[in-house]
């Protein structure tokens, strides 16, 4: 994707934090506070605000999300989804990774450095109280090589009591996005040998995020993360990346005074995009790096040191490979426009379904095993049913039924009409009718009604004997 002629390419050979003989080598990346790094801080504080506020939100009693995948209830935005929604989930699973490849031939991995959550909390949480606490990438070489005396020490213990603070609370957060506000409030304010299973889950969700962001850290992106090793298949030479502008970078040389610059390039090899970065790459190696997560480190500590040599700015930027290669700027394409054609067609069909989604669900079904039974006295036939109704609304479901006449409904028991939120609740009936009022080849309709109005037309067959 990039042009760059580089004579030692030996970086595609090995990860940027491996030695040559598959040892880790741990990255200090540089503290660089730029425009594009305060825009980022403001839009991750306000990304964490939600993030640990939105738990604590209701809607008639429930919470606005909630993914608790063990009893298989799923809220968003304040509206439930059951196992018999899976439709309506699965086609949201399918057009989130549809927008991801859009968004990704579009903007590369802008979602990884801007509002990804493991970005977010090292770079902004853990990151800034390395940097308080340990000081500079200079100070803290200084202080890992540094004997343990009573000043390392304090600044170890400290550092690494916040940082298990902070991946409790995030645990926490996160447990109540899969059991809800109420069910984790008994957890933290009854006693724990009530809740050994919720104790054990913030235990070994506190060990993972301490683990995560205390040592795997960079290891996630490069490694672990998925979306890293897909853009390799979706970015083009249109894409919207971090770039370095080789044609006016190259080639790259110390500032000395009395020498003639004039056929040298803007970059001075100063390696503050290298130092700066918080996977330890060479920005400058082409834009085609898995390992760049799109933070754009490189880009504020470039400006600034354009900025010192009365240079122009912009020399690391956002750009496309074609942007800075031949000066073109990003164009509609027929992959852009296939993915946005299918993207709008599943949305569109999503939001049909949640306008015309039932606040209840019914299964119907003749009893299996029985046919018609008969009254010769009554001159009367019936069928027996069984009906099951889940709740899907946040709302007390209080239906009634109705059936053509002369036919009538006889329940076995009591009718199921307040259906409590979320709830389902099974009964069986009897469809009775005159013999011979009605054709077995036809479907008898039955209505149900809730108070607000809302009807489920369901149809079923009524056997009876042969004319």
């Amino acid at each position: 994707m990039s042009n760059i002629s580089l004579e030692n390419d030996d970086f595609r050979n090995h990860l940027y934090n491996q030695s040559k003989d598959g040892k880790r080598i741990w990255i200090y990346p540089g503290r660089i506070i730029g425009r594009l790094y305060r825009l980022r801080t403001y839009f991750s504080y306000l990304l964490m605000i939600l993030l640990f506020g939105l738990p604590w939100l209701e809607r008639k009693g429930e919470p606005l999300f909630l993914f608790n995948i063990l009893e298989r209830k799923f809220i968003f935005f304040g509206v439930p989804f059951f196992p018999q929604d899976f439709h309506l989930v699965a086609l949201g699973l399918v057009a989130s990774i549809i927008f991801i490849s859009l968004f990704t031939v579009l903007f590369g991995r802008v979602w990884c450095g801007w509002a990804c959550p493991q970005t977010i909390f090292m770079e902004m949480l853990f990151r800034k109280i390395e940097y308080w606490i340990d000081g500079d990438d200079k100070a803290q070489k200084r202080l890992d090589a540094a004997p343990w005396d009573s000043s390392k020490i304090i600044k170890r213990v400290s550092k690494h009591s916040l940082f298990l603070i902070l991946s409790f609370a995030i645990s926490n957060t996160f447990l109540m996005y899969i059991v809800g506000k109420k069910e984790w409030l008994k957890l933290v304010t009854e006693s724990p040998l009530d809740h050994l299973a919720g104790l054990f889950a913030i235990i070994l969700f506190t060990g993972t995020f301490y683990f995560v962001f205390a040592r795997f850290r960079e290891l996630v992106c490069i490694v672990v993360c998925p979306y890293g090793r897909l853009q390799g298949v979706l970015l083009d030479n249109n894409s919207i990346l971090v770039s370095y502008d080789h044609k006016r970078g190259e080639p790259r040389g110390k500032i000395q005074k009395g020498q003639d610059l004039s056929h040298q390039g803007d970059c001075i090899d100063c390696h503050w995009c290298v130092r700066v970065c918080p996977t330890g790459i060479d920005i400058r190696n082409g834009s085609n790096q898995l390992e760049c997560i799109g933070c754009t480190s490189c880009i504020d500590a470039c400006d600034e040191v354009m900025e010192k040599i009365n240079k122009p700015k912009n020399l690391i930027r956002y750009d496309s490979v074609n942007g800075i290669n031949e000066q073109k700027k990003l164009k509609f394409n027929l992959r852009i426009g296939a993915y946005s054609t299918v993207l709008l067609l599943l949305i569109g069909a999503i939001a049909f379904l949640l306008l015309t989604r039932s606040p209840w669900e019914t299964t119907l079904l003749r009893t299996p095993g029985m046919t018609f039974q008969l009254d010769e006295k009554k001159k009367e036939v019936s069928n027996l049913y069984s009906i099951e109704i889940l709740n899907k609304s946040l709302d007390l479901q209080d239906l009634q039924f109705q059936i053509p006449a002369p036919m009538r409904i006889q329940w076995v028991g009591a009718p199921p009409k307040a259906i409590e939120p979320g709830k389902m609740v099974k009964s069986e009936f009897f469809i009775k009718a005159p013999m011979g009022v009605w054709k077995s080849k036809d479907k008898i309709t039955i209505e149900i009604k809730n108070r607000e109005g809302y009807t489920e037309v369901i149809k079923t067959r009524f056997i009876q004997p042969d004319e």
